[in-house]
């Protein structure tokens, strides 16, 4: 099929969805996505159980096979929906809980790799599926960090106090960095044995985070000098198309961390380069671009989560051990949190309700799919992505759909107007 094709088919069922979804289901608009991609998908697999020959899936595995979805995700969207994301985030709120969010992207990450990573493994041998404890830290390390596609997705339609809003964004933004990194040592270890010295660890952390961070900023700060010196609305919204594309192109092949280096470009134009560089018709262009922008490509992205299931059940899908999973995924979430949280307790007061809230509304989506997806073909590969599948699909669907109502119980009304 021609990119064209399978962009006019992408797009085509994100607007049919998206339109059942509005008139009959009513569900948050990415989360009904999900929900009726799936259904379809489910529907196309029992009409080819009952009837092989019907062939009725063939456009949809036709479409999907023609997508590395790790590479769409992770080398093309990934840079447009956080450099969007970030340029809502209040850069002022961020350094206000910045202890808070840094100690959750780090060493919250690390914390929960390793407790998801024990427990998947213990549970993986009492079910019957025994694998190695490194392949169970893999899977630890890809769905540890919370996904910011997700996460900025919910707050669009979940009240959430601006503190925890705050700090669930901003953690979500920046952990996916040290995600990788993390990832990446893991499935290195996996794949060729051994440890790696912590002159490799601190090198490949400088390399991804840091110097994704800095060049990101100077990205930003570029694009920031190139905006404030026109005033054609159309030509600023391209300055920004550039500073994503340039930026993360050039992280690429840095190899610094992409997704660090648009968080940090797109909080430097969304607060600093808005505030002095734009008027405020230029400012409300802008972020009227971006959100729309953001609105399609994540139609597109929840819409291909749901029907990932179509490639995924081909290789062996352990949907039951998945719904084992989730309870060690959410329990090794939960843990870290309360484990960052007690730490600063000294430096920054604990908001009320934000272990559940940032445990529940701490949602996994298309980037750990993403990760697992890039895994090399082993015996272990058809496990991890199936759990990692089912602890995505709760995530979106069930968390995603209740966390509004644990907000509602576990936040003061107070606090939830004030904060």
């Amino acid at each position: 099929m021609s990119l064209f094709e399978i962009g006019a088919v992408l797009i085509g069922l994100s607007a049919v969805f998206g339109y059942i979804n509005h008139r009959y289901l009513r569900a948050p608009h990415t989360i009904g996505l999900v929900l009726i991609a799936l259904a379809a998908s489910l529907a196309l697999l029992l009409v080819e159980s009952l009837a092989p020959a019907a062939n009725v899936d063939a456009l949809i595995l036709g479409v999907l096979g023609s997508i590395d979805f790790h590479e769409t995700l992770m080398h093309g969207m990934l840079s447009f929906l956080l450099f969007a994301g970030a340029l809502h985030v209040d850069l002022s709120a961020l350094r206000r809980r910045y202890r808070t969010i840094g100690v959750m992207a780090t060493a919250g990450t690390l914390i929960s790799t390793l407790l998801i990573g024990t427990g998947t493994w213990l549970l993986a041998g009492w079910g019957g599926h025994p694998i190695p404890f490194v392949w169970a830290l893999v899977f630890g390390a890809l769905i540890s960090p919370t996904d910011p596609v997700a996460v900025l997705a919910l707050f669009r339609t979940v009240p959430v106090p601006p503190s925890l809003k705050v700090t669930l964004a901003g953690e979500s933004l920046f952990n996916d960095g040290v995600g990788v990194v993390v990832f990446t040592l893991v499935v290195g270890v996996a794949l060729q044995g051994g440890e790696p010295g912590l002159l490799h660890i601190g090198e490949l952390f400088a390399v991804e985070v840091l110097g994704g961070g800095a060049l990101g900023l100077v990205a930003g700060y570029t694009g920031y000098r190139a905006i404030h010196r026109v005033d054609e609305r159309n030509l600023q919204v391209l300055i920004t198309l550039a500073v994503v594309m340039v930026c993360y192109a050039a992280a690429i092949r840095l190899d610094a961390s992409g997704p660090i280096a648009m968080v940090a470009a797109g909080l430097f134009v969304g607060n600093e380069g808005m505030k002095y560089a734009a008027d405020e018709g230029s400012q409300e262009y802008l972020r009227k671009f971006w959100s729309l922008l953001d609105n399609i490509i994540n139609s597109v992205l929840f819409l291909l989560i749901g029907l990932e299931v179509l490639i995924i059940v081909r290789g062996g899908f352990e949907y039951w051990m998945g719904l084992l999973v989730v309870p060690v995924a959410l329990a090794g979430r939960g843990l870290s949190v309360l484990v960052s949280i007690a730490a600063l307790r000294r430096w920054e007061a604990p908001l009320k309700g934000a272990v559940p809230v940032l445990t529940w509304g701490g949602l996994r989506g298309g980037i750990a799919v993403a990760l697992a997806l890039s895994l090399p073909a082993n015996d272990y590969r058809p496990f991890i992505l199936s759990i990692t599948y089912v602890v995505v699909l709760f995530s979106i669907i069930v968390q995603g759909l209740t966390v509004a109502r644990l907000i509602q119980r576990v936040v003061p009304a107070q606090s939830a107007a004030s904060r």
